[in-house]
């Protein structure tokens, strides 16, 4: 089959349903998901308010995804995020949990200065030392206070 994407034209309805149905059985991401069945709704011939009260998202979201589908097919509704890739390696956050273990009072400032200047890892607010402190908890069988003491 000729793909209709690669030739720039707006895929046919039938196409674009069973082109969209079948993205939809394959993907595991309720997002993806989400963006295709909102393309196949435009394609069924439902309204953009109704789309929108149905799957509650934006009509600039739904806009979006249909001229993405338009110009790139199904590959266009794929998540394009990753995710944010760590600043500390698993080595680096395991030193650092040891470090938090061995000590009995600790400050926030502390955790800053250490990440700097050990790791190189600056964070651009306390929230995000503070999300470290939680994220490396999970490790931890008592729970660290940020700023606080461990007692």
């Amino acid at each position: 089959m000729i793909n209709q994407h690669l030739q720039g034209a707006i895929p046919s309805v039938s196409f674009a349903n069973a082109e969209l149905q079948e993205f939809i059985d394959a993907r595991p991401d309720a997002r993806e998901v989400r963006k295709a069945l909102a393309v196949k709704l435009i394609y069924q011939g439902y309204k953009y308010e109704e789309i929108q009260t149905i799957l509650d998202v934006s009509v600039g979201s739904i806009t979006s995804w249909k001229q993405s589908y338009e110009e790139y097919g199904v590959s266009g509704l794929r998540l394009s995020y990753k995710g944010r890739k760590s600043y500390l390696t698993t080595e680096q956050r395991e030193e650092v949990l040891s470090w938090l273990q061995t000590k009995a009072y600790w400050e926030l400032g502390e955790l800053e200065y250490k990440l700097a200047f050990e790791y190189d890892v600056t964070y651009e607010s306390k929230r995000s030392y503070r999300t470290t402190i939680l994220f490396l908890n999970r490790y931890v069988g008592e729970p660290a206070l940020c700023g606080g003491s461990k007692s």
